[in-house]
């Protein structure tokens, strides 16, 4: 009888690392693969180019493979336990690598020993990694035909996607790749948010598209081309609706995952504005209109068309809020930002809530600039599938350079300024070129 093996992969670009440990595990008796799902990927770095099944299909017909099953978390012993295999293979470079993998690879180790299994460790490979590929298509810019559907996907394998507003491509390369480890697993931000907002002050200019379409997609290109996650772009009322056509196709040709478009008309002011005299929401026929004419630009339908509801910011409270959403929905939304100005997030659950049973609702979208004081574990339970924290580092180097330069005015050198900036060394070392 062969011995039982069993390798945990992710597949998503298999090359000659991989299959030295293939190989190796195949000399030892037949192989079981443990493949790594989207979600359990998504858990410690960007969800995988290819989906499950299209990696499943690459591994089940790979000749040295006997079995392919899926692994559902990086913890590997739910699935040991139901082999109990002889022996465990992978490379080496687990004993070196982030507190997450090392904290698995003891895990293993434990779970082997109660039925005498062992734990095989190849020599890594070195020069080649799957990250190294990936970086190196992404420079050849196919970024953008995978980009679009990133949105769509973390959607299905998220409990909430996590979007943080990047106002520049410096912004855009920290935001891509600062993480923090919590509870065994890798914390980051799944996409970017390209704010009006955060357009409009960068270039001394009022929130109400006093910036043109064309100056907005310009700066995004400089942030799509060093990045690779995910960008929602926030389509203010998508301007006129002869002229959305070219605005879907253009974010869609860059490689955006999504645009959110607002239900107000007329001259914008921003909704975080106290007095909101005068301004005036569309009728819901005209809006539902606008979302079919940008359905019906689209190339695919990974990207997505997302309504942002204002109703509750114009005080014309959830019924108003839920009429729309239905029928925005009805209108063929993908997805509804229901926004709000209120401290705390109760109208939005509420509406959250009622939609849920309403039999059109779609993903939802929260703001929370407003209600920061809500945890992402409350919105995951009222049912929310992405979270935009929409103008934070715009609002942190706003506070950093005021404190910086305040300090030089009053004490005539940049010394005493120092704790409120990097340090050059820091700043190179972390340049990203």
């Amino acid at each position: 009888m062969k011995k039982k093996i069993y390798i945990a992969l992710s597949a998503d670009m298999l090359h000659k690392g991989h299959f030295n440990i293939l190989n190796k595990a195949a000399s030892l008796g037949e192989i079981t693969v443990g493949l790594l799902t989207d979600k359990a990927i998504g858990i410690y770095k960007q969800i995988p180019f290819l989906n499950y099944s299209q990696r499943e299909v690459i591994l089940k017909n790979l000749k040295m493979v006997k079995n392919v099953i899926p692994q559902h978390t990086l913890d590997y012993r739910s699935n040991l336990r139901k082999i109990k295999p002889h022996f465990v293979v992978h490379g080496d470079d687990w004993k070196k690598g982030m507190g997450i993998l090392k904290k698995t690879r003891l895990q293993v180790i434990s779970e082997l020993k109660k039925w005498s299994g062992k734990l095989i460790e190849v020599p890594y490979t070195k020069n080649i990694s799957s990250s190294s590929i990936k970086s190196n298509i992404m420079k050849l810019y196919l970024q953008k035909y995978n980009r679009t559907s990133l949105l769509s996907r973390l959607i299905k394998v998220k409990d909430i996607v996590r979007i943080i507003e990047v106002h520049s491509p410096l912004s855009g390369l920290i935001a891509e790749k600062i993480q923090v480890e919590e509870k065994n697993q890798l914390i980051g931000f799944d996409g970017f948010w390209s704010s009006s907002l955060a357009d409009s002050l960068l270039r001394g200019k009022p929130d109400n598209q006093s910036v043109d379409l064309s100056t907005r997609i310009s700066a995004l290109n400089e942030i799509l081309d060093i990045t690779s996650k995910a960008i929602i772009f926030d389509g203010d009322n998508g301007g006129r609706i002869e002229h959305l056509p070219f605005t879907i196709n253009s974010m869609e040709r860059q490689g955006v995952s999504a645009i959110v478009i607002e239900d107000k008309i007329g001259l914008k002011k921003n909704s975080l504005f106290k007095n909101q005299k005068n301004i005036k929401q569309d009728s819901i026929k005209n809006f539902c209109k606008k979302i079919k004419v940008a359905i019906n630009a689209r190339k695919s339908e990974d990207f997505l068309i997302a309504a942002r509801i204002e109703s509750l910011i114009l005080n014309k409270g959830i019924e108003d809020a839920l009429k729309r959403a239905k029928a925005y929905s009805r209108a063929g939304a993908d997805a509804i930002l229901i926004h709000s100005k209120q401290k705390n997030p109760d109208k939005i659950f509420k509406f959250s809530k009622e939609f849920k049973k309403s039999g059109y609702a779609k993903p939802l979208i929260a703001v929370p600039s407003s209600y920061s004081k809500t945890y992402e574990k409350d919105l995951i339970k009222h049912g929310f599938k992405i979270v935009i924290y929409a103008n934070h580092p715009l609002r942190a180097s706003y506070l950093s350079m005021n404190n910086i330069l305040k300090s030089i005015l009053k004490n005539k050198r940049s010394y005493e300024g120092e704790k409120y900036i990097s340090s050059i060394s820091e700043i190179l070392k972390h340049s990203f070129i």
